[in-house]
């Protein structure tokens, strides 16, 4: 069993609380989602995946994994043979693809060490059409989160100290339950959202142990994206995300992609004080795949590795077309 020293203790357990709080991911443009559950169908029915080893080459370093579902609830099961598409005009299918009410299901887990957190999030997202191109969308999310440390790899300095007293030589378990709500607006090629994160701070419902009650905090969350296409076969993509809390305090970050005939990307983006990004991916057809590596700034080089992170997903319902009026080339990706 691995024994950490106090100094990695909490640096430890300030880990295992920002991975509650302020859950960084290179890619948070593909889950939009998650961060704004009114954001959830956004770009109709999908499944995502995500992968994230972070501090590359370190022992018992944080390891993520994130799943989701989203779902067209008008268009499941209307075509036996091409499960949710509903088979209307090309029109409908390019133009007209985000879900008026979509269903999202979303499975994260992460591990650092002793530190474990599972989250099921169950989202609902609704649009409303306000003019021919912009629509108001709303959503809510149901969340449940669950922590465990295993305070059998905990070795401290003064195993007297009453700060550690309770999380020493025993299995420390807490689960929480809460509720996000989020607001957007949306176009085919433009989004502008925020959402309430951990709205009842984890008091909604709560089990085991309160070892962590002291971090849950209410986060602020605000999204905004826009792509255009070019020239007949490249477009440009920015998205940027905004955190903030009263524990962790605020956190931007931006990322800009360049994509090629909507088969090929490359991106860059930062994160304030944090890190930067470099990644690529690849589109065929219905199937994404995507890599990004991250590395720390100056400022957030106490452990100097870098990050991998890997996504995947797949469209459950294609694209017909990407041409659009004006003879340019129309972004199909985030």
């Amino acid at each position: 069993m691995r024994i950490f020293i106090l100094g990695f203790c909490m640096t430890l357990l300030a880990g295992a609380v920002q991975a509650q709080n302020r859950k960084q991911l290179a890619n948070f443009s593909q889950f939009k989602h998650y961060y704004n559950p009114s954001l959830t169908g956004y770009e109709g029915p999908l499944l995502r995946s995500a992968y994230r080893n972070q501090w590359t080459g370190f022992e018992d370093a944080p390891k993520t994994v994130l799943l989701s579902a989203e779902l067209d609830l008008q268009r499941v099961g209307r075509d036996s043979n091409r499960p949710f598409a509903n088979g209307q005009d090309s029109r409908d299918r390019t133009e007209d693809i985000s879900a008026r009410h979509g269903l999202g299901l979303t499975l994260f887990h992460d591990q650092f060490g002793p530190a474990r957190e599972m989250q099921v999030n169950l989202g609902y997202g609704s649009a409303v059409r306000l003019s021919e191109r912009v629509s108001l969308r709303w959503g809510a999310a149901l969340t449940y989160t669950s922590h465990r440390l295993d305070g059998n790899s905990l070795t401290v300095d003064q195993e007297s100290d009453p700060r550690y007293s309770g999380l020493l030589g025993q299995k420390n378990n807490s689960g929480r339950g809460d509720l996000n709500l989020g607001i957007s607006l949306t176009s085919q090629n433009l989004y502008v959202g925020y959402a309430l994160i951990d709205v009842t701070e984890g008091s909604l419902l709560a089990t085991g142990s309160d070892y962590l009650s002291d971090f849950y905090a209410r986060r602020h969350v605000g999204q905004a994206g826009y792509r255009v296409g070019v020239t007949d076969m490249a477009g440009i993509i920015l998205n940027g995300i905004y955190q903030y809390d009263s524990y962790n305090k605020s956190t931007v970050e931006g990322q800009l992609k360049a994509v090629y005939n909507n088969a090929f990307w490359v991106a860059g983006g930062y994160r304030n004080n944090l890190a930067y990004t470099l990644g690529a991916g690849v589109r065929l057809k219905q199937l994404s795949v995507g890599y990004t590596y991250e590395s720390p700034t100056q400022d957030a080089k106490a452990i100097d590795k870098s990050t991998n992170e890997i996504t995947l997903s797949y469209r459950l319902m294609p694209f017909a077309s990407s041409n659009s009026k004006r003879g340019r080339q129309r972004v199909l990706i985030w």
